[in-house]
């Protein structure tokens, strides 16, 4: 049987591990002890105050555990997904509250093209032209550091 360097358990991985602390820990069961405190004391702080249990150090009853690590919390895809869709949700809306509130026609004048648009609308046609402006701009750029990457990748090659 193998032992580990510490607390005498076995670490084989067909090994029993015992259920309680070993002998030389008398202290090992203070957390679960702590644990068992920390939730009698957020039931009496829900009779007072409903809704509050859950908030450490709330009613001064509890505290935070110094030293608790903090979930971490992780980026995924989906959640950037959802903030892009819900960022671009509300300037939507904000576009179109922005169109129905300027309704007065303007006269436009376009390369020799002349017509009467709504002002909320010709704005709403110029932000869009900057925007595929601002897109191709930044495509040619885009395009411009592939082509220098995979110049780089061939050299590498043909070096070998």
């Amino acid at each position: 049987m193998q032992q580990s360097q510490s607390g005498g358990y076995p670490t084989g991985p067909d090994a029993p591990r015992p259920a309680g602390p070993p002998a030389d820990q008398p202290n090992a069961a203070a957390p679960r002890d702590r644990t068992r405190q920390d939730a009698a004391a957020n039931t009496a702080a829900a009779g007072r105050h409903p809704g509050t249990a859950a908030i450490p150090g709330y009613d001064g009853t509890t505290s935070p555990q110094p030293g608790a690590a903090q979930s971490e919390r992780r980026v995924t895809r989906a959640g950037m997904i959802w903030a892009a869709v819900a960022s671009a949700l509300v300037v939507l809306v904000l576009l179109i509250v922005f169109i129905l509130q300027n309704q007065e026609l303007v006269q436009v004048k376009f390369f020799g093209l002349e017509g009467a648009v709504s002002l909320g609308v010709s704005l709403f046609i110029a932000a869009v032209g900057g925007g595929v402006l601002v897109a191709m701009a930044g495509a040619a750029r885009i395009i411009q550091l592939r082509a220098a990457a995979h110049r780089r990748r061939v050299r590498a090659v043909r070096k070998r």
